[in-house]
């Protein structure tokens, strides 16, 4: 039976992982991996998880089973950030779960939203390419419109097209911040409006929040999700804390449901335990313990905001170096400032983009996403060139 499967295609960022590897260039530059590097190029452990880590070896007394909902303190103590400090359960209609991942919290989402009926999700693209992936491999049909003009500003009016045109029972999934691919992000007075439109259609939001912190600050890069909840009777949130803990290899996210009232809300929350057990049974409680204990003690909770404060910082400072450049051969980078996150895209051609790793060793996604935190002050000046080298009278 097994010999009736197909191959599947290698994953294209794992292959050029292989290829970087494998060149032997000292200056060769890495912009395909979606971590963040420091201006050394590394991807250090916060202190704030090495100290709380530390806790969980001298406190942790037991590795027992949690059940399919995970570490519920870790759930709760993430709560204020994302929903505000002032009602974060907003008045007992917010609950979630933990899950493996801001990856397995979107699966979920999706799963949970087919559970109660839908059957398509609008979305706008490009997006982050497992989206795609989720909803297929859960039968869910994409419904697609264009996330961001060739300006570099999001296309409101195809957003507004794929609203109007929207079916009953049909939810939404957009990015709460820091758009990965393109890093183009919704204005606060665009998020007024999405949200009032989403409310007039009947729409159901799920809402990926996967950077928060990494755009403007917590508190600003919590705005769409807050303002959609606000519109809304009911909405799915999926979390991770992949990026802004430095959490990548322990699997750290959650899932919450807004539910019209707590009746409603513990139906769905079972049939989320439920999926829970049946896809990973429990999520791992590693990384989430860790989190929990920096959220509850306020020296840690400091540390960890002051080094998320850095990690912004240096690709602000990024971002600026390479809107200050301008014009980099054909390619416009002035749009890159304005943007937020760790990526980018460019207009790049296939041939453009092979030219810059076999003549520049310059290592990117074949869409042209790039990973700002990839270029530093001693990398950028060659990128930018470089760029000028392969775009010059195309």
């Amino acid at each position: 039976m097994l010999s009736n499967l197909e191959q599947q295609p290698a994953d294209a960022l794992l292959a050029l992982i292989k290829l970087h590897n494998a060149d032997p260039r000292a200056d060769k530059i890495d912009l395909g991996v979606g971590v963040y590097r420091t201006g050394q190029g590394a991807t250090p452990v916060f202190g704030a998880i090495k100290a709380a880590e530390q806790k969980l070896v001298d406190t942790q007394e037991s590795n027992s089973y949690l059940g399919p909902e995970g570490d519920m303190g870790f759930v709760h103590a993430l709560m204020p950030y994302i929903f505000g400090k002032e009602d974060p359960s907003k008045d007992g209609r917010i609950e979630g779960m933990q899950a493996p991942g801001g990856t397995g919290a979107v699966r979920l989402a999706v799963a949970l939203a087919k559970r109660s009926g839908v059957t398509r999700i609008i979305m706008g693209l490009p997006s982050w390419p497992n989206h795609a992936q989720i909803l297929g491999d859960l039968a869910v049909e994409l419904v697609s419109f264009s996330h961001a003009g060739t300006d570099g500003k999001v296309d409101m009016d195809a957003l507004r097209g794929a609203i109007a045109a929207a079916q009953p029972g049909d939810a939404i999934m957009l990015h709460g911040c820091c758009h990965n691919p393109t890093g183009i992000d919704y204005s606060e007075a665009q998020w007024d409006e999405i949200a009032a439109l989403i409310k007039a259609k009947g729409l159901l939001p799920i809402l990926d929040l996967a950077y928060q912190g990494l755009g403007a600050g917590m508190e600003e890069d919590a705005y769409g999700v807050r303002t959609v909840l606000a519109a809304v009777p009911e909405a799915l949130v999926a979390y991770s804390c992949d990026k802004n803990f430095g959490m990548y290899r322990d699997r750290v996210g959650a899932i919450y449901v807004m539910a019209q009232d707590a009746a409603a809300l513990n139906r769905v929350l079972s049939n989320g335990h439920a999926l829970a057990r049946a896809a990973w049974s429990m999520p791992p409680d590693h990384g989430g313990a860790a989190v929990r204990l920096i959220l509850e003690d306020a020296g840690l909770t400091a540390m960890w905001l002051d080094e998320l404060d850095t990690m912004r910082a240096r690709m602000r400072q990024v971002r600026a170096r390479l809107a200050a450049a301008g014009q980099a051969g054909n390619i416009d980078l002035t749009a890159i400032g304005h943007q937020n996150g760790l990526f980018s895209v460019l207009p790049l051609s296939s041939e453009q983009i092979l030219r810059l790793r076999s003549d520049h060793g310059i290592y990117m996604a074949g869409s042209g996403r790039v990973n700002i935190a990839g270029l530093t002050t001693g990398n950028i000046d060659k990128f930018i060139a470089a760029l000028a080298a392969v775009s010059a009278g195309t």
